[in-house]
């Protein structure tokens, strides 16, 4: 069974020189591809590549991808703001002159705020394009851990829905097998049925009781809708085997199984089949929850 689940997380850590980072990826099931991304600000240039990885490697779900950022400190660095630093010494000169005064010292002068910024060291275009590849390679050990976890959420979703369809089974067999069922069973429930109608109306001609008469059998026959029912349940083991995403696949299919169970409980006119009818629309409808998380 090789199913894939929609549903999924991981995350991926990295450094590079003095930024470390982390990528983080969770998906959940939606009806296709809808990737969600968050880059910190100079990091647009991934953008392109990271959604062409993700369609590469997923067909179905909602993707919320973020990457966090951080900078180590000792890459900031002290910087004189000569132009800053000219207007106040310039000032301080005429003050001095103003005021008589002895000449203000280096160190007051460069405390005063702005004239000594704080800024981050640039670093080169090659070092730059590095930087971003060695992110991207990041995302994509992200990118491969997130496919394992929908893997294995898959694998456990296949035993799910393997049991299912094998209740599903159990219960076609039940009906198949109920003995109102049986020929005889089903004759004697049309003669009663026609005696019923016999006595309400005892003016009925031969050909208006020919077509009640068979109406009311066909009614009681089931053996289409079981037909039916035991192909779907080939259909859904050939599904759990597929290579290929079959998520959409395996929704229409449980409609087409809730269908036939639909009209079986409509047509049942036995105790015993009803249960078996309303316990297989149950199992149906576990099974219609659970093939909602299949890629």
């Amino acid at each position: 069974m090789s199913l894939n689940s929609m549903t999924g997380f991981s995350r991926s850590d990295g450094r590079h020189g003095q930024y470390s980072w982390a990528w983080e990826i969770r998906t959940v099931n939606g009806r296709g591809l809808d990737i969600r991304l968050r880059l910190p600000p100079g990091y647009d240039p991934l953008e392109q590549r990271v959604r062409e990885a993700c369609k590469a490697q997923l067909t179905r779900g909602n993707c919320t991808i973020a990457l966090s950022l951080q900078r180590d400190a000792s890459d900031v660095v002290a910087r004189l703001n000569e132009t800053m630093f000219r207007q106040v010494a310039e000032a301080a000169e005429k003050a001095r002159e103003i005021a008589d005064v002895a000449p203000p010292a280096l160190d007051g002068l460069l405390s005063l705020r702005g004239v000594i910024e704080m800024v981050e060291e640039e670093e080169g275009e090659a070092e730059t394009e590095a930087r971003l590849e060695a992110v991207f390679v990041s995302f994509e050990a992200a990118l491969e851990a997130l496919r394992q976890a929908r893997g294995e959420e898959g694998r456990h979703l296949a035993e799910v829905i393997g049991a299912l369809v094998s209740e599903i089974e159990m219960l076609v067999g039940q009906i198949e097998q109920a003995p109102a069922r049986t020929p005889e069973a089903i004759a004697n429930r049309l003669r009663e049925q026609v005696s019923r109608l016999l006595e309400e109306a005892s003016s009925f001609d031969e050909q208006r009781l020919h077509q009640e008469a068979v109406l009311l059998a066909a009614k009681a026959d089931v053996e289409e809708e079981i037909a039916r029912l035991r192909a779907h349940v080939a259909a859904a083991r050939d599904l759990l085997d597929a290579k290929e995403p079959v998520g959409r696949r395996f929704e229409f299919l449980a409609q087409e199984f809730n269908r036939e169970a639909n009209t079986i409980c409509s047509k049942s006119n036995d105790t015993e089949i009803t249960q078996a009818g309303l316990a297989l629309k149950a199992a149906i409808d576990r099974l219609r929850e659970q093939v909602q998380n299949i890629e």
